[in-house]
């Protein structure tokens, strides 16, 4: 699970003007990290104009269509913190957990996001979290599996 979150895709103080603009920097660090083909971003950015990925509590989680898969060179996620906040269609985000997937190797991480969600407090720390230790300790292995 570790293999997913990868510190350089960890980014907790980005400038984002809008949406797009978030949604392309979160799709640049999958990039960056060699997670998914340049082309990936486009479809992420296809995929939030069929249906919003903002799911709550100030966090969206941008991915691509079913086409996209094969834009994705290996399952992997970056968290991006947008500490000015970004309007989401009337919401306002400051934490993006982009996907890039191939096969469902993310589903559990995705799980223990929802956790922290469902927790206020470490809901809270997630939004406001400005050392990538701190994703890292919510979103990491032990978390997913249930044993923080």
């Amino acid at each position: 699970m570790s293999e997913l979150l990868d510190r350089r895709a960890i980014r907790l103080a980005e400038p984002a003007a809008d949406r797009d603009d978030a949604i392309r920097r979160t799709g640049a660090a999958l990039v960056g990290i060699g997670a998914a083909a340049p082309g990936y971003v486009d479809n992420m950015l296809v995929r939030e104009q069929s249906i919003s990925t903002y799911i709550g509590a100030g966090v969206a989680i941008p991915h691509g269509t079913v086409d996209g898969k094969g834009l994705v060179e290996r399952d992997a996620l970056a968290v991006l913190r947008f500490p000015g906040g970004v309007d989401w269609d009337g919401e306002r985000v400051t934490v993006c957990v982009g996907i890039a997937a191939r096969g469902d190797g993310h589903v559990e991480l995705l799980a223990a996001l929802a956790e922290v969600l469902l927790d206020e407090d470490q809901a809270r720390e997630l939004r406001e979290a400005t050392d990538p230790e701190t994703v890292i300790r919510l979103l990491g292995p032990d978390q997913a599996a249930g044993d923080a």
